[in-house]
């Protein structure tokens, strides 16, 4: 992260805690320069960046202000407690609210997917064909786990390209990264264990949890800085915990990316209690920073990271080719891939193989991030204007989803069945957490540029909003 980058996070982080209220002058240039020892150049950019995302409006003579309504971000959770242990049972709702957002008829502002348009289909299905013109006769065979070998090398690659050491025999390829989670899981559990989750959490981890009979430790989250690290500390002197699965890079559904410092210290913290870290990190190639941010994994001088990753949300959702960079636990973690899916689809690892190797991966990648970028500006622009104005929402810095919470008397389920009724998708808050926290929150996707039938959308859950925070109580 660049210096001007970092001063206007740090300008985020202080309006989403109300040090500057909507319509509030920010320092001055001058003033933020002598503060941050910064150059005027440096201060410049961080504020014409705050200004290009609608952080603030700039004013003639008179500096920068807070633009309206921006203050609005998620505030710091006020507990700093685990919950205590508990069974899940989120399966019912959540097969409900994935059948809603298939249906052709529906805007799918709460699927789990990205935009299709947004990927290569044309040029992944010809790779697809020429490797698999090129396939041998025994590839089902010797491309068993771990997978393939040259799949396994281009993921080490990339990696290698970021500064993170990691050998292609540590990689285990998998069907998808819910396999890999969940595969990494059943290595360092048992029924009955205990397993840390973010509050709010990826459903995934929620419906893993539960198809395993473990238990699960919530601990509060920021939705700027992440996982609260003191509470997270409490759980494990005070709690048999046995493992953690966590996002560190644009967590879903809050979207935040934590710093490498507090990487670094949740990986360190985690090998004081000799707690295995699950890392979820499917979204890290879609950041809109001029770098790509870290896993917690490059911050393991332990082996006590096992880090998940997947082509789901970069490159093609239909695949469903993951992995995990398993280490010690390789040779655990394959055998119980051979006990279920037995492996991966041996054309579709040679086919996003050939294309690393020989397409335009990179710049698929540079463009699929300005698209993103650009549809979440709109999208936060829409909601600003069409929601009612005592709403909390995030301002991502990467990934493609847009976390709300309402005040008052809402009910995200109830208002969930009425944006079904006008054929509208979203995905309720309930959804990310094991009991009733998130029941004031809603989930929004917006990978889908904001015109048409999707701005359409936005103002008729704007005009629902307004009547359930307007109703007497």
């Amino acid at each position: 992260m660049t210096r001007y980058e970092q001063l206007a996070q740090d300008i985020k982080r202080q309006i989403s805690q109300k040090v500057w209220r909507s319509g509030e002058k920010i320092p001055s240039v001058r003033v933020s320069c002598k503060s941050t020892g910064y150059s005027i150049a440096t201060v410049l950019q961080a504020y014409q960046l705050l200004e290009s995302q609608g952080w603030v409006t700039a004013k003639p003579q008179s500096g920068y202000f807070v633009a309206p309504q921006i203050e609005n971000l998620l505030s710091p959770q006020a507990s700093s407690s685990p919950t205590k242990p508990k069974q899940i049972n989120i399966n019912d709702q959540l097969f409900d609210v994935l059948q809603r957002n298939k249906q052709q008829d529906m805007v799918p502002l709460g699927s789990a997917f990205p935009d299709p348009s947004l990927f290569p289909q044309q040029a992944l299905a010809r790779n697809l064909a020429s490797a698999s013109r090129k396939m041998p006769e025994n590839s089902a065979i010797i491309n068993m786990p771990p997978g393939s070998e040259s799949l396994r090398r281009n993921i080490a690659q990339r990696y290698a390209q970021q500064g993170l050491s990691v050998s292609p025999d540590d990689i285990v390829i998998t069907s998808g990264a819910m396999e890999a989670l969940s595969l990494s899981l059943q290595a360092v559990t048992k029924p009955g264990d205990l397993v840390v989750i973010e509050s709010p959490t990826f459903y995934g981890a929620l419906q893993t949890i539960e198809r395993l009979n473990l238990r699960a430790v919530e601990i509060p989250t920021h939705p700027l800085e992440g996982i609260d690290l003191i509470a997270l500390e409490k759980a494990l002197t005070e709690l048999p915990i046995k493992a953690c699965w966590l996002m560190t890079n644009f967590q879903n559904p809050l979207g935040f990316c934590m710093s490498d410092h507090a990487k670094q210290s949740l990986v360190e913290l985690l090998h004081h209690h000799q707690t295995p870290l699950i890392e979820d990190d499917v979204y890290a190639e879609l950041f809109f920073s001029p770098d790509k941010p870290k896993p917690a994994k490059a911050f393991d001088q332990h082996d006590d990271v096992l880090l998940c990753g997947s082509f789901s949300k970069c490159l093609s959702p239909g695949f469903r080719i993951g992995w995990v960079v398993a280490g010690q636990r390789s040779e655990t973690i394959q055998r119980f891939q051979l006990m279920s899916t037995l492996s991966s689809s041996v054309p579709i690892q040679l086919g996003i193989s050939h294309y690393l190797q020989f397409g335009s991966f990179d710049a698929h990648l540079r463009k699929l991030r300005r698209k993103l970028e650009q549809h979440k500006h709109q999208m936060l622009a829409a909601i600003r204007t069409y929601f009612p104005d005592s709403i909390s929402v995030t301002d991502p810095s990467g990934g493609y989803f847009i976390w709300i919470e309402f005040g008052g008397h809402f009910d995200c389920s109830h208002f969930y069945e009425q944006a079904l009724q006008s054929q509208i998708a979203v995905a309720p808050g309930t959804l990310f957490s094991s009991d009733n926290q998130g029941s004031k929150h809603i989930r929004i996707n917006y990978s889908y540029p904001c015109e048409g039938r999707i701005l359409s959308a936005i103002i008729e859950l704007g005009r629902l909003a307004h009547l359930t925070l307007n109703k007497p109580e």
